[in-house]
């Protein structure tokens, strides 16, 4: 046979079908019971059956994955675009798309790490891609999408692949063998995330159903989490911004259980070296929300020694508020005190802004954690109070999490009266109280803050002035 890139068996690209690249034969040949002959052998050894066996048996961590046959981060001057599978696109196009994954899509859309020889999306997700035609057409999607985006003539091409994605999709969920691979589970769940952003939720949420299945097949999201770490990141993460509540427990706090796990300085003991921390009373606070802001204070204070990666601080984010929603939506707990609910949406508010917005859009799930949030401050505000650093924790809070919607004005004008009432001189003073409560240091974290409380002095400014005025009218 002579040369050729082509890595579908004879057969399928006689009958200019789909391979899906199963050793030692394909399933189309194994249907036929046919000769399966390979121009080029698929990337893996492994039967989809025994791979699948193998990856439960043997973890393979983040970071431990082998790079990329054909491509190596950073560099494009050999071609990284030769082994692929089939699509429906010019060979042009579709080399166009695999370097806006591999360039842009990877880092800007999905920057849980932004080095490019432990970005999981490049050691781990694209290898599958390479080996998993409905992974590759998703993957395709997501570059096509920002590209037709841009260019605003339409989603012709991103509506091609997401056809052949589904079908793909359809033939893998019918064999429990492939329904179970990390492949798979990327693929409906990236699908998710595209029909909710395009405002199919309804479609979305079917997608969300049928991932939880395959989830539950493979044993639980914390024996998803044991082979394929950045799967069940995916799962869990976007199951919960397109449901607006979390889709799966956590473990508890020492990593019992099947659900998501807490990462390891969670498990440290928070009351160890608590002397200086702020000390939220039984009296006013749940013992959850009460656990959750103890530890979060021990883990961020070490943390602010010790910076957290970017995937662990996700990890953090994700467990932190799956356990707090899980909390409000179980029918048999009893409604919560206004004081914790208080605390409760401030910390899945702050978890959100530090995970930031960029790896899939939190607006919709936040826009609804921050009118409860309002709710409860505002019932909290009915009875009489003195002022304290942790009602300008709360507020400062609220502030960067409802800017840009209708609800800022809420936070500002609020802000703007416990300015007065404490006697706050500027930011310095605000910083340092802040930090008291509970603050992560981040690069950009104080320049997030800043500007909401000088737009607060500038509000408290004009009322003394207006004050003033009527005083002497």
């Amino acid at each position: 046979m002579g040369h050729t890139l082509r890595r579908s068996c004879a057969a399928c690209a006689k009958s200019k079908l789909g391979c899906d690249l199963r050793l030692p034969r394909c399933s189309r040949c194994e249907k036929r019971n046919a000769r399966c002959v390979y121009a080029n052998e698929p990337l893996t050894g492994l039967t989809a059956a025994s791979k699948w066996h193998h990856n439960r048996t043997t973890p393979s961590p983040e970071g431990t994955i082998s790079t990329l046959t054909h491509y190596r981060p950073g560099s494009l001057d050999m071609d990284p675009f030769d082994s692929y599978p089939q699509t429906r696109l010019p060979r042009e196009h579709v080399q166009r798309l695999i370097h806006t994954f591999l360039h842009k899509i990877a880092f800007q859309y999905y920057p849980l790490d932004l080095s490019a020889t432990s970005n999981p999306f490049l050691i781990s997700w694209w290898p599958l891609a390479l080996g998993d035609p409905a992974l590759f057409h998703v993957s395709l999607q997501t570059a096509c999408l920002d590209e037709e985006l841009w260019a605003q003539k339409g989603f012709q091409t991103s509506e091609l692949l997401m056809a052949d994605s589904v079908a793909l999709l359809r033939r893998k969920v019918e064999d429990t063998s492939l329904a179970v691979q990390d492949g798979t589970m990327n693929s409906v769940i990236t699908l998710a995330a595209i029909e909710f952003g395009k405002g199919n939720l309804k479609v979305g949420l079917m997608h969300v159903d049928g991932v939880k299945r395959l989830v539950d097949l493979r044993g639980g999201i914390n024996a998803v989490w044991q082979t394929s770490p950045l799967t069940a990141r995916m799962v869990s993460w976007v199951s919960m911004l397109i449901t607006r509540q979390p889709q799966f427990e956590t473990q508890d706090d020492f990593g019992s259980g099947s659900g998501i796990p807490p990462i390891p300085e969670w498990q440290l003991d928070p009351l160890a070296k608590a002397e200086d921390a702020w000390y939220l009373g039984e009296d006013y606070c749940d013992i959850i929300t009460k656990n959750v802001f103890m530890r979060l204070n021990h883990v961020f204070r070490q943390a602010n020694r010790t910076s957290l990666p970017p995937t662990r601080l996700h990890d953090l984010a994700s467990f932190v508020i799956h356990r707090l929603l899980a909390a409000t939506i179980d029918p048999q707990a009893p409604p919560p005190a206004t004081y914790s609910e208080c605390i409760r949406c401030a910390l899945v508010s702050y978890m959100f802004i530090l995970q930031g917005p960029t790896y899939y859009s939190h607006a919709v799930i936040l826009q609804d954690v921050v009118i409860r949030y309002i709710a409860s401050l505002e019932q909290l505000e009915s009875e009489f109070r003195v002022y304290d650093e942790i009602d300008m924790w709360l507020h400062a809070v609220g502030l960067v999490a409802s800017a840009g919607t209708v609800e800022y004005s809420w936070f500002a004008s609020r802000t703007a009266i416990i300015t007065t009432s404490m006697a706050l001189v500027g930011w310095e003073d605000v910083i340092a109280r802040l930090k008291n409560v509970l603050w992560l240091n981040m690069p950009n974290g104080e320049t997030m803050f800043r500007p909401h409380w000088e737009e607060a002095f500038e509000i408290a400014e004009w009322a003394e002035v207006d004050n003033a005025n009527l005083s002497t009218s």
